[in-house]
């Protein structure tokens, strides 16, 4: 699954301050589909991608597999999703599988130009309609002397659904993270009642990247027309330097939501 990276952190040193400066990337991905499911876009979505040059993307509803896909569409990937996402830009990778059918299944990804020194996903489905989970991943950047922790995750459609899920990554992170390590955790958190915030910025001490910079959450849903606060990216042990939407032209056509774009800075 994984091969090593031959890219090194962009490091800047102020006398003996080493700062690692590096542009993380979340998006809903709709499966490699269009907004109406029957335009498949994954091959558009992997151009987009690289063309970010962003070093490290967090992805959600990413197919592993899909029989009915694979045999209906003549350029459907042979490699699963994830894999063939990362090509041959981002050296490493990890999927959580959290959807299964009897003809495949889906769940969330996390790309890295870095090496992922650990990763495990953890199931945080209420019920067997909306199976949903958050992949948590180790990433060593060089010159730090902490891994940084990337928790990748897709929520309820149901906001007491959302609570419940977003009180198990609270107890993971207290459980699994020590204080004093960079985490980031992102993800479409299917939040249109801008409601969860509070817990993970209270409770946690997160700082969510858009509103940091612009005092709000990012529009990202629908894609054609974005109206809802939908994916966000909360940060904790890192300095927020930049966050916008991604809604160019073709980011109308790839998916139903549109990418969230940070860069981040980190002083070990």
């Amino acid at each position: 699954m994984y091969r090593q990276p031959s890219w090194m952190a962009p490091a800047f040193r102020w006398g003996t301050l080493l700062m690692t400066v590096i542009r993380v990337l979340t998006w809903n991905i709709h499966k490699g589909f269009g907004h109406n499911r029957r335009l498949l876009t994954v091959r558009t979505i992997r151009e987009a991608l690289i063309e970010e040059d962003c070093d490290i993307v967090m992805l959600q509803e990413v197919v592993g597999r899909h029989d009915h896909h694979a045999a209906r569409f003549d350029d459907w990937p042979a490699a699963p999703q994830a894999e063939f996402l990362a090509g041959e830009t981002w050296g490493q990778w990890a999927y959580g599988a959290n959807a299964w059918y009897p003809h495949g299944h889906h769940g969330n990804a996390v790309l890295s130009r870095f090496p992922i020194i650990g990763w495990r996903n953890t199931d945080l489905s209420n019920h067997r309609w909306e199976q949903r989970g958050v992949l948590h991943t180790r990433v060593q950047i060089p010159g730090l002397p902490h891994p940084l922790h990337v928790l990748c995750t897709h929520l309820d459609l149901l906001h007491r659904g959302r609570i419940r899920q977003v009180v198990r990554i609270a107890n993971q992170i207290r459980s699994e993270i020590p204080n004093d390590e960079p985490l980031v955790l992102a993800g479409d958190f299917n939040d249109w009642s801008r409601r969860l915030g509070a817990s993970l910025e209270t409770d946690l001490g997160l700082v969510e990247a858009h509103r940091a910079i612009h005092g709000c959450l990012a529009r990202s849903f629908p894609a054609r027309l974005p109206l809802l606060t939908l994916d966000r990216l909360y940060v904790r042990g890192i300095t927020v330097r930049n966050s916008q939407i991604l809604r160019s032209g073709r980011y109308k056509k790839l998916s139903d939501h549109a990418p969230l774009m940070t860069e981040l800075e980190i002083v070990p």
